[in-house]
């Protein structure tokens, strides 16, 4: 078992749909008797997730600047039409597949608890990745977690003081690569 394990443990980063993780629409994929066995670990809306972490340190940028063109008037949506950063990213972790890990399988059952005592540290393991959305899913073949998170930096000195930044955010958490993508 620890074999399977170790060689098939996998994490993709997606573009992520929230309301798929949230089953608010069943695909085609997706065994909906078994929808109740998901787990919801944590959601809240992405809005409400960025008011909480930056409306602070936008007000407190907003009041250091002399012309008012600088101004944020909406942190989000400047960071979603703008080409520095994602809004959140998505990254998927799943235990081998639906040959060796099926969901309804003891071995799938084992991946549900790996990836349940996974999730319940995350945060804790990644202070610089706020959660606001966390799922596990058992109504597919395969248990996997979906983990929607916001990458920020405290303590910045340019822009507000905090804001979002997947590069800097694992910096401080040790992950160094050198450009960008490698960091990623």
């Amino acid at each position: 078992m620890n074999e399977i394990i170790s060689r098939s443990i996998s994490a993709m980063f997606g573009e992520g749909s929230v309301n798929h993780n949230r089953r608010e629409f069943i695909a085609s994929n997706v065994d909906s008797s078994r929808t109740v066995l998901n787990h919801e670990y944590t959601y809240m809306d992405i809005h409400d997730a960025y008011h909480q972490l930056f409306d602070e340190a936008v007000k407190r940028y907003n009041n250091d600047q002399k012309r008012p063109e600088r101004r944020i008037k909406d942190y989000y949506e400047k960071i979603r039409t703008g080409k520095q950063e994602k809004t959140f990213y998505e990254v998927i972790i799943q235990i081998g597949n639906k040959d060796d890990m099926n969901a309804q399988s003891p071995n799938g059952q084992l991946a549900e608890k790996i990836l349940d005592e996974y999730m319940q540290t995350f945060q804790t393991r990644n202070p610089n990745l706020f959660v606001y959305s966390a799922h596990l899913h058992m109504d597919e073949e395969t248990p996997h977690l979906h983990i929607d998170f916001i990458p920020y930096i405290t303590e910045s000195k340019r822009g507000p003081d905090t804001r979002v930044s997947l590069k800097q955010a694992l910096a401080k958490q040790g992950f160094t690569g050198g450009t960008r993508s490698n960091t990623e």
